[in-house]
């Protein structure tokens, strides 16, 4: 018999570190809102090969912060068992046919899937969401239990690039709408070419922000849609400035808030007596 997991109750969060990851993501929060002009931006703590101590501190008050990201099934599983249902947990990884259903029908809180390029594994993820929606009864029993995706555009053309190509941005958009009912198609994503991330300036505008904004702006057309009602996911580290002044909805940072990751041999799930590694 497997001993019962233990809770984020029982979870220590250093005090010092606490206060550095507050100071270090209200920064963060303070130039997307410079960059915004008042608009709200979703920022996504992206808390890969973190501790989920780190998650705790910054989901705790006074910082409430309740959206964080994640790039691997297995450590997402056990980073949600430990921590608060209350987070937010966004999936941005490359993702495999095969883990799609298993990642949507294990976590309750999951809120959005932000890596979705084929139809395959939006029917995949629609599987597994409603197995979770059928045995979860208080997630039935909610007036929204969508569970909300990103479908995910190669913008920089890079063979080594995951994404549907913009011109096949439409089909997978249109599925997910007409044959997916616990899905929700909440925007497009982005993750463009690393050089355009870098060259990217108060003074210059990255081509792969503008390319998926306008192949937002045709799918939302072609749909009957408001260009409005469909998010643009785009904006990382090095560019989120840049991508929030050209429209973006929501921008995902790791290193800025968190500092440099270990390798992902040496990452624990829990600290302080946390055997449980990422493996």
């Amino acid at each position: 018999m497997t001993e019962e997991a233990p809770t984020h109750e029982s979870m220590p969060i250093n005090p010092t570190r606490a206060k550095q990851l507050a100071e270090n993501i209200a920064g963060i929060t303070s130039r997307i809102q410079a960059a915004s002009k008042g608009r709200d931006v979703r920022l996504v703590a992206v808390s890969k090969l973190k501790p989920a101590n780190d998650i705790l501190a910054l989901h705790s008050s006074p910082t409430s912060h309740q959206h964080f990201g994640e790039n691997y099934l297995q450590e997402l599983q056990e980073k949600a068992r430990l921590l608060p249902p209350s987070i937010k947990w966004h999936f941005i990884g490359g993702l495999q046919s095969n883990k799609c259903q298993p990642l949507a029908s294990s976590i309750p809180n999951l809120y959005c899937v932000s890596s979705i390029d084929s139809i395959k594994k939006a029917n995949a993820l629609e599987k597994g969401r409603a197995e979770l929606v059928a045995a979860n009864s208080s997630l039935a029993a909610a007036n929204d239990n969508k569970l909300n995706i990103h479908v995910q555009v190669n913008t920089s053309g890079e063979p080594n690039k995951s994404g549907v190509s913009p011109n096949a941005a439409l089909e997978l958009c249109q599925h997910i709408r007409d044959h997916c009912p616990h899905l929700r198609l909440a925007g497009l994503m982005t993750i463009g070419a690393l050089a355009r991330s870098k060259a990217t300036t108060p003074e210059t505008e990255n081509e792969d922000f503008i390319s998926l904004r306008t192949t937002r702006d045709q799918v939302a057309e072609a749909l009957g849609v408001g260009a409005d009602q469909l998010e643009l996911s785009m904006g990382m580290s090095e560019d989120f400035e840049g991508a929030v002044r050209l429209g973006s909805d929501e921008v995902r940072v790791g290193s800025t808030i968190f500092g440099e990751r270990p390798l992902r041999k040496d990452a624990k799930i829990k600290e302080e007596g946390g055997e449980e590694v990422v493996g």
